[in-house]
């Protein structure tokens, strides 16, 4: 028998991304922007992607002397060809990019329910199609899904969420096999509820199709299957994403890392 070793020894380095370049999608606001804000500190140059153009240029203000930079570009992810085109060159891509309704299906209106599904599947997929080819030409590269614990599981009322969500989780694994002689990695993260406007916004959606008053929503609802009762915050988001960056996560991909309080633990 052969001694245990204690591990991993020597302390481990900083995430040094000086040299690479990274594109995040919905990077005006939330988890997009904490984690634009993490990469750069890292040293990557990022692209911010988003159609918020006031949001960007914030952004942009805020990350005034970082290590890495940060280029907002303006783009609206339903253009998909421009999506694809936005993503040449990338060496991580973060495809956070969301939005959401949340109504019973026989009232969920069929166009806004295509919109989800282009911007949250479709496009993800384009933008993954349009890195690839540099990634696999460096034999380096690290894709990042922002998924949800609604990619895992399902709630009512959230049929495109959920529908978008399962489906960025299949899309994940399938560029995590095929990435993976290349030296690709491609993982999802899988926040529970995140201290988001988009969040914020479902407060009042949530209260109308439960019936409740919209300061129940929070604890009867939103975290009612979570066992932490909070929000999580998009700075712990952003981390894991850093995390799925460094050589320390090397070795995973095709995976799914839950942040969802022990939502799923049940």
């Amino acid at each position: 028998m052969t001694a245990s070793r204690a591990f991993p020894g020597p302390p481990a380095p900083l995430l040094d991304l000086g040299g690479r370049t990274a594109l995040v999608t919905g990077a005006a606001g939330g988890i997009g922007r904490a984690c634009v804000l993490r990469l750069a500190a890292a040293g990557a140059k990022v692209r911010a992607v988003d159609r918020d153009d006031s949001g960007l240029a914030a952004l942009a203000e805020q990350s005034a002397g970082l290590p890495g930079s940060v280029e907002p570009q303006v783009l609206d992810l339903t253009d998909l060809d421009a999506a694809e085109a936005a993503a040449a060159g990338t060496d991580v891509l973060v495809n956070n990019a969301g939005l959401q309704l949340v109504r019973p299906i026989e009232e969920f209106p069929p166009d806004v329910f295509h919109t989800v599904l282009t911007v949250m599947l479709e496009a993800p997929f384009r933008l993954v199609r349009g890195a690839l080819p540099h990634m696999y030409g460096q034999g380096w590269g690290r894709i990042v899904n922002i998924s949800s614990v609604h990619g895992l599981r399902a709630s009512a009322y959230k049929s495109a969420y959920v529908a978008a969500k399962h489906g960025l989780e299949g899309l994940s694994k399938t560029a995590a096999l095929e990435g993976a002689p290349h030296g690709v990695t491609s993982n999802c993260v899988n926040p529970g509820y995140v201290r988001t406007p988009l969040v914020e916004q479902q407060i009042a959606d949530q209260a109308r199709a439960h019936g409740i008053p919209q300061e129940r929503v929070l604890s009867e609802v939103l975290l009612q299957d979570s066992a932490v009762k909070r929000l999580i915050e998009p700075e712990e988001v952003a981390e894991a994403v850093a995390y799925l960056c460094s050589p320390q996560a090397s070795f995973m991909t095709g995976a799914s890392l839950v942040l969802d309080g022990g939502w799923t633990a049940h």
